[in-house]
């Protein structure tokens, strides 16, 4: 048998083998690039469905409350030995604490501003204006009724959404990371029983995880996260703005608390994590406009959504007009 030469055997030269492994090389850095690329955009339509998410939510919420406000239960004739209208005690008084009125807001409440640090962590979200803060605060105020509580059957709930500043914790040195606001809400009860003349809304400090006698109700519960701004404007029948606010603390508020046929609500929500990969170059910043508001500019990288809709109440009425 006949040996073959080392030329004879078949196999790849140094040169080949280079080749091979630049021509790899490229192929690998494109399918990283793709990778990059749909990971980047995958991320970008998730934070945008989220964001979408966070108001579709809180907005279902409001609508739900601002339609229950002001609403008053009539059983009629009954069987059940029980009153045929509500004898729930309405006050009408001179502060938001006590007031039964349907529905109240404040306006632009006094949280301290995000400075901006410089850090690149943190959020840059320095106001132009310094009354222009976040956020309204709306109280509602609504009546139910509750057969199964011989005690009390008649039920009057008052709900609060409001916003507060929050961050992730600190950095090594101290500063707040991630600054930005949250909403929260509360549910508490009127407790006046059949043989009560008078009553009151609990205090902050009587809460201990919730009302005493309301199961469904509950205080300073989280409802959603990275909001940016929320308004809230009041309008009449003719569909004109409210001003003053309702506000049982002025006369003039005192008149526009039962004047309200729809509220227009302006939601902002931001991004949790940086959507776009620069800061804005100087003169392009992003903004964000409001009802009332100056427009606000931001430099940072997050992205920021706004919803707006009107939702039109069914239970005040004016008494005044008829």
């Amino acid at each position: 048998m006949k040996r073959k030469s080392i030329k004879d055997i078949l196999g790849l030269t140094l040169v080949e083998i280079l080749i091979g492994l630049v021509v790899s090389s490229v192929m690998m850095a494109a399918m990283y690039t793709t990778y990059s690329i749909v990971n980047s955009t995958y991320g970008q339509v998730v934070d945008k469905a989220q964001i979408s998410r966070n108001s579709r939510d809180l907005v279902e919420l409001l609508i739900r409350d601002i339609r229950m406000s002001g609403f008053k239960y009539y059983l009629g004739t009954n069987s059940l030995n029980f009153p045929k209208e509500s004898y729930l005690q309405i006050v009408d008084a001179n502060n938001i604490e006590d007031s039964h009125a349907p529905i109240i807001i404040e306006e632009g409440l006094d949280h301290v501003s995000f400075v901006d640090t410089g850090a690149p962590h943190q959020t840059k979200n320095t106001k132009n204006n310094p009354l222009d803060i976040c956020c309204d605060k709306i109280h509602i105020v609504f009546d139910d009724f509750n057969q199964n509580d011989v005690l009390q059957p008649y039920k009057r709930y008052k709900t609060t959404y409001y916003a507060r500043p929050t961050d992730d914790g600190t950095d090594a040195q101290g500063l707040p990371i991630n600054q930005r606001y949250a909403i929260y809400k509360s549910k508490i009860s009127w407790s006046q029983p059949r043989a009560a003349a008078t009553a009151s809304w609990p205090e902050t400090g009587e809460w201990i995880g919730q009302q005493q006698g309301c199961s469904e109700c509950y205080h300073e519960q989280l409802i959603r996260d990275y909001v940016e701004d929320i308004e809230f404007i009041a309008l009449d029948r003719n569909g004109r703005r409210l001003l003053p606010l309702p506000d049982p603390t002025t006369a003039a508020g005192r008149d526009n608390l039962y004047k309200i046929r729809s509220i227009d609500i302006k939601l902002t929500f931001r991004s949790e994590k940086n959507f776009f990969r620069f800061d804005t170059k100087d003169g392009q910043s992003r903004k964000v406009l409001g009802f009332s508001r100056t427009k606000e500019d931001y430099t940072d990288r997050y992205l920021r959504d706004t919803v707006v809709v009107t939702v039109f109440t069914r239970n005040i009425v004016d008494e005044g007009l008829f």
